[in-house]
C-alpha cells in the first residue's frame, strides 16, 4: 500500500515538474525579443527642400504698399527667384530699363503716374515692349481689366492673392511663350530656355 502511494506521489511530481517547465516556456515565448538597433529618428518635413523651378529668375515688384511687395517678395524668393522692388512708377521704369527684369509685377493705382500710363510707356519703349506685366489692383472691375489689357498688359490679379494665384499667372506666361521655361539638368544645375515672346 505505501509502495503504491510513493509511487503515485512520484508521477504526481514530475508530471508537476513537466508543467512548470511548460508554463516557464510559454511565458518566455509571450515576451518579444529585444531589439537590437535603435529605432530611425523621425523626417521632419522641412528638411525636404523645395524644388527651385523659377531659380535666378528676375522679377521687378512696383507698388506702393510694403505690405504687398513683402508678400510678393517671399513667395518669389522662396521660388529661387531674384526681386527687383520700387514704391512709384517713375522709379519702377527706372528699374525697366537699367535691370531688364523677366516679368514685372504693376500696380495699377501708384503715387503720381499710375500703372495705366507706366504700362503704356513701357510698351512704347523697344527697349522693354517684351517684359511681361501682370497688373495688379484692389478692384476686379471688368472695366480695369479690359483696359489694362487693352493696352497691353499680359494678365491682371485682384489683391489680396494667393501664391498658388501668383505662380499659376507664371505659368500660364510660360505656356504662352512670353517667358522663358527654367529646367533642372540631370547634374542638378539649372538650364534655361530661350524666351519666344515677340
Amino acid at each position: 500500500m505505501l509502495d503504491r502511494k510513493a509511487g503515485l506521489m512520484g508521477i504526481f511530481t514530475q508530471f508537476r515538474s513537466i508543467l512548470g517547465k511548460t508554463e516557464d516556456e510559454t511565458r518566455q515565448q509571450s515576451v518579444p525579443p529585444k531589439a537590437d538597433f535603435a529605432p530611425s529618428a523621425p523626417v521632419e518635413r522641412r528638411s525636404r527642400k523645395r524644388l527651385n523651378t523659377h531659380k535666378d529668375r528676375r522679377v521687378l515688384i512696383i507698388d506702393d504698399s510694403a505690405t504687398i511687395v513683402a508678400a510678393l517678395r517671399k513667395m518669389l524668393r522662396s521660388a529661387g527667384c531674384v526681386t527687383l522692388e520700387a514704391m512709384d512708377a517713375e522709379t519702377g521704369l527706372e528699374l525697366v530699363r537699367q535691370e531688364k527684369p523677366e516679368l514685372v509685377f504693376l500696380d495699377i493705382v501708384l503715387p503720381g503716374m499710375n500703372g495705366f500710363a507706366a504700362l503704356r510707356l513701357m510698351r512704347r519703349d523697344p527697349l522693354t515692349r517684351t517684359i511681361p506685366v501682370i497688373m495688379i489692383s484692389g478692384n476686379e472691375q471688368a472695366t480695369e481689366q479690359f483696359y489694362a489689357k487693352r493696352i497691353g498688359a499680359d494678365d491682371f490679379m485682384k489683391k489680396p492673392f494667393s501664391r498658388f494665384e501668383v505662380f499659376a499667372r507664371i505659368e500660364d506666361l510660360i505656356e504662352a511663350d512670353k517667358l522663358r521655361r527654367i529646367t533642372l539638368s540631370s547634374a542638378g544645375g539649372v538650364q534655361a530656355a530661350a524666351t519666344a515672346s515677340s
